[in-house]
């Protein structure tokens, strides 16, 4: 049985949308257990609605919330019965619990993650690597999207090597194509940072990588994971995400503005409707914290009880197929210097 903790605040759905994406996961893996951390009231009032799966949760009361308006630093000092520090000081204590969910403040999570469950061996700082749909139908990992605003060489390499790990053993895809986010695909761009990059992850073995890429090439199917630093890449997902938004609220302006347009529009119903679903962030599960002890997944705030259910799902999978212990074996390798032999 894999025991997950979910703090059921923090997002703008509240306990309906993470009671409820728990009750979800649960349905979907029978060998899936959950410690519900939050309104007790609340959350014991969403899972009444199937006693049976319900049996397989246990329930912590913090009625207390982290929000994007609280320090990060003095949030975890302060807001001892936050749902978000409970969970994580449960996730410390507790070796039978496998990972975190949470669609709380971003900045909370990764200073608590990072400073009470600690680091993976050998990871100098740990990523975010949320997912994207790319248009050949498959997806492209983010790695780092916003954990670290400033990093070195090495970090990068580490950032190539966990997130093409993560592809591999959450999403099942075999060597995944890494690419460097740089200012252009010519091997000599970017700055000393980029080129001293560029040759460490040429010379790891763990690293299927294909050179530098262009953010114009983010979801053209040409790559499965992009490489970069926390400010590039959080720049970048947000770009694209909202463009995709408002594109859609053009077409649907233009649809509207003439009536032959509006006529068109009953034909191609279905199409839009695909369309939206494809580019609905929700259907591709959260941000994983990569490099920490325990695998921490990251929400989307306005993420509903589906998006949640995928986020367990997510942390569920990391910890069946051992993600942590084997990122460990090959940081240590590299560390050793088994890159070059």
């Amino acid at each position: 049985m894999i025991k997950i903790v979910l703090d059921c605040l923090g997002g703008d759905g509240g306990t309906a949308a993470t009671a409820g994406g728990a009750l979800l996961a649960l349905d979907r893996d029978p060998d899936l257990s959950l410690v519900l951390v939050g309104d007790e009231p609340e959350i014991k009032s969403v899972l009444s609605a199937r006693p049976g799966i319900a049996r397989r949760t246990e329930t912590v009361h913090a009625p207390d919330v982290i929000t994007g308006d609280d320090k990060p630093t003095d949030a975890i000092r302060l807001k001892k019965d936050s749902s978000l520090i409970k969970s994580i000081s449960l996730l410390r204590s507790d070796d039978s619990l496998a990972g975190l969910v949470s669609t709380g403040a971003t900045g909370a999570i990764v200073a608590c993650a990072t400073l009470r469950l600690g680091r993976v061996r050998g990871i100098r700082r740990p990523a975010f690597c949320p997912i994207l749909p790319n248009m050949k139908g498959g997806i492209v990992g983010i790695c780092d999207s916003g954990a670290n605003m400033e990093v070195t060489p090495e970090m990068l390499l580490q950032y190539a090597v966990m997130g093409s790990m993560y592809l591999e053993t959450v999403f099942g895809i075999d060597s995944p194509r890494a690419a460097l986010l740089n200012v252009g695909t010519e091997e000599e761009k970017g700055d000393d940072l980029h080129r001293e990059a560029f040759a460490l992850l040429r010379s790891c073995p763990y690293v299927n990588f294909t050179g530098n890429m262009e953010g114009r090439e983010l979801l053209s199917g040409r790559y499965d994971l992009a490489v970069c630093d926390g400010f590039s890449g959080n720049v970048m997902i947000k770009t694209v995400e909202g463009t995709a938004l408002q594109l859609m609220k053009k077409i649907k302006k233009d649809i509207y503005s003439r009536g032959i347009y509006k006529f068109g529009a009953l034909f191609m119903k279905r199409m839009f409707a695909e369309e939206k679903e494809f580019m609905n962030y929700q259907n591709y599960g959260g941000s994983v914290m990569l490099g920490i002890e325990k695998t921490v997944v990251k929400g989307h705030g306005s993420g509903d009880a589906s998006a949640v259910a995928r986020c367990i799902e997510q942390a569920y999978t990391m910890e069946k197929n051992a993600y942590a212990p084997k990122l460990a074996e090959v940081i240590e390798k590299i560390e050793a210097g088994a890159v070059t032999g």
